[in-house]
């Protein structure tokens, strides 16, 4: 639940001006745009709605350990290979249409590794103790 809502902040706050910066020359979808988040992350409208959508997807997939194990491993997979997409495109090509800055790069690196670890962590299965 908690990773879900921090992603619809972060959705949130990617189209509040001065929270994020340049929000002016924010594109729909790509390379071009040079909104940042809290003036660091590069941003686009195409970037603050999958925000939104994976928080929304968190917090609906909260209800059941398994949902939210689901949730969190996919996501956290899907994160490493937007990390791997960032490291090899070219940030000034049309084929970074979402866009993506070195920044997003490595955060998309921690997102993936945490998201995977809270996934196997919060969900994994204990052995009742045997009552005497």
């Amino acid at each position: 639940m908690l990773v879900g809502v921090v992603f619809l902040l972060v959705g949130v706050l990617g189209f509040v001006p001065g929270i994020t910066t340049n929000y002016d020359t924010m594109e729909f979808a790509e390379h071009h745009s040079q909104a940042e988040l809290l003036g660091l992350f590069q941003v686009s409208i195409l970037h603050n709605l999958v925000h939104l959508l994976f928080g929304i997807a968190g917090i609906a997939m909260a209800g059941a350990a398994s949902t939210a194990r689901t949730y969190l491993v996919g996501g956290g997979v899907v994160y490493l290979a937007l990390w791997l997409y960032g490291l090899f495109i070219d940030h000034d090509s049309a084929a970074n249409f979402v866009p993506l800055n070195n920044a997003d790069n490595w955060l998309h690196f921690v997102l993936g590794i945490g998201m995977i670890a809270l996934g196997f962590l919060l969900t994994r299965r204990t052995k009742p103790t045997p009552r005497r």
